[in-house]
């Protein structure tokens, strides 16, 4: 693929594809198991080319998981690039990604992921921190909130905003961000700039797809 200008990412800190790049794995030699636990790694695989899938049943089971193409081994150079150039390109629709320290949240899957681990966070708690990182570190009052995330221009005379701040600070202390989610001096809410969340830090914690990727030799390692 090098010969129509793609080239080879490394990714970051040696665990999993952070990078948002096309990700194309061939997985001749996997089961289908293997393959499978690796779709679900990084479900909704919107990224995820598997190679050397055979099987129509399993490509299309693949696919439904949310994989963006399971294709045979025989599928030719031309072809492949085809395809990945418009899973490429769909990556430039929306901002599906954001990164801050140590999370990434998934705008697809509304939810954010700690390395391999998902938070399992409801869709306000989501629309929270999401809306807290269109400006980390900024305040952003709970009428701002209500309006961005509850979609409502009026104050509801409810704890509904403290209640899903109180849940989504619980989850991200759980994953090791206890404090990513500061309370403002004058009311509101902010994401944290302390260095600790702002460098972040990658989990050592690894699924399927960080292990199928280590497997390459190529993955770069963390530096001490």
């Amino acid at each position: 693929m090098r010969s129509h200008g793609w080239s080879l990412c490394h990714g970051t800190c040696g665990c999993r594809a952070e990078c948002r790049h096309v990700l194309v794995c061939d997985t001749r030699h996997l089961s289908p198991d293997h393959r499978l636990a690796m779709a679900e790694a990084d479900r909704p695989a919107w990224r995820l080319i598997l190679l050397g899938v055979e099987d129509p049943a399993e490509r299309a089971r693949l696919l439904n998981l949310g994989c963006a193409e399971a294709l045979p081994a025989s599928t030719d150079n031309f072809e492949l690039q085809a395809r990945a150039k418009r899973v490429s390109d769909m990556f430039g629709m929306l901002p599906r990604w954001r990164s801050f320290g140590p999370l990434t949240l998934d705008l697809f899957h509304r939810d954010a992921r700690h390395g391999a681990r998902w938070l399992g966070l409801h869709p306000r708690e989501f629309g929270v921190i999401w809306r807290l990182a269109d400006s980390p570190g900024e305040r952003v009052s709970r009428k701002q909130l209500l309006k961005d995330v509850w979609r409502i221009n009026h104050d509801p005379e409810t704890n509904s905003v403290e209640v899903h701040v109180s849940r989504l600070r619980t989850k991200l202390a759980d994953a090791g961000c206890e404090g990513l989610v500061a309370t403002a001096p004058r009311g509101g809410y902010m994401l944290s700039e302390s260095s600790q969340f702002l460098l972040g830090s990658t989990s050592g914690e690894q699924d399927a797809l960080d292990a199928y990727l280590r497997d390459l030799g190529w993955v770069k390692e963390p530096s001490d």
